[in-house]
């Protein structure tokens, strides 16, 4: 089978396609025929053993310390199940699935994962390449909404709103009834206010932190944000959502959550079954748009990771593994 591996951490060229084995499932796994993947942040860091602040050395001994000990990126994918393992009794060959590791292994043609990994069906009309972009940004998106207990009328604030998360957290904040301002590029403004923001601050013209407005959620999904510069922005009883944060600034937010009622939430968003289900029965009802900038063939990844790497991708980037 074809995948695009990689033997060393450095830039996208790092990343060849190579001729691999076809894995076999054993018995209690599952055997996935991918049609689509996607190249997220969390692929390009991990490439690039660029991780956050704290983190390298653990990053090292988990992915491996001196060359990569994973080779085949993507924790994500869509397709057909082939085969299952002998004890696998909830999916069988043929059913169109979401599909969710923490070993990766989904920029390839064939994907390997046990049976309590997530995995879920795709719903009739909902199309492979909608599908493969749900399990990343809009099931973050749900994750830290549901810590943060948006209500309808509250204020929320999203910085780096035009990203993969950005762009799936607009929609299900403006479903829940809160106000939302986006910053992002002036580019993307446009964008931004049609999936649901009411306001939006170019990041190049204006500081929020110090405008002397207050909202009672900010969400930083790129880690570029003084934490104490947010807190200092939010209402008495205001959560600050921390997507991206390394050990050190993981430490001062549980040492400064709750301080006079603020909350300071952060951690790795849970993929579960139910969060892609939720999303896929949105996109069916037309209430949710997943945004996809670019989809790349296999043979291209190396753009696909330049793009990611730029910091300038808008939503999602999708990789057709298989005809579609």
């Amino acid at each position: 089978m074809k995948a695009a591996v990689f033997r060393e951490y450095g830039e996208p060229e790092v990343v060849r396609i190579e001729e691999l084995p076809k894995p076999a499932p054993r018995t209690t796994e599952v055997l996935v025929k991918v049609h689509a993947t996607t190249v997220a942040s969390g692929d390009a860091r991990i490439r690039a053993m660029n991780v956050p602040r704290g983190y390298h050395f653990f990053a090292r001994l988990m992915f491996g310390y001196f060359k990569p000990r994973l080779r085949v990126l993507g924790t994500s994918a869509v397709g057909e199940i082939e085969a299952v393992g002998s004890d696998v009794t909830r999916f069988k060959p043929g059913e169109r699935v979401f599909a969710c590791s923490a070993r990766s292994g989904a920029h390839a043609e064939y994907m390997v994962l046990r049976k309590n990994d997530v995995i879920a069906p795709i719903p009739d009309g909902v199309d492979y390449s909608t599908a493969a972009v749900l399990p990343f940004g809009g099931t973050t998106a749900l994750h830290f909404l549901d810590r943060a207990k948006l209500r309808a009328g509250e204020s929320l604030i999203v910085n780096g709103a035009s990203g993969a998360v950005g762009t799936a957290v607009l929609q299900i904040a403006k479903q829940r009834g809160a106000e939302i301002t986006a910053v992002c590029s002036a580019a993307n403004a446009d964008l931004v206010r049609s999936l649901g923001a009411t306001h939006v601050i170019d990041y190049s013209r204006e500081d929020f932190t110090k405008n002397g407005h207050h909202y009672d959620v900010i969400m930083d999904n790129v880690g570029n944000l003084q934490m104490d510069a947010c807190l200092g922005s939010l209402h008495d009883t205001g959560r600050l959502l921390l997507i991206v944060a390394g050990i050190p600034t993981t430490l001062a937010a549980l040492l400064k959550s709750r301080q006079r009622g603020k909350r300071i939430i952060t951690g790795v968003a849970a993929d579960k079954a139910e969060f892609l289900q939720q999303l896929a029965e949105r996109v069916q009802r037309g209430t949710y748009r997943p945004v996809i900038e670019r989809t790349y063939p296999l043979a291209q990844i190396v753009e696909a990771h330049r793009l990611v790497d730029s910091g300038r991708k808008i939503g999602n980037v999708v990789i057709q593994v298989t005809p579609m």
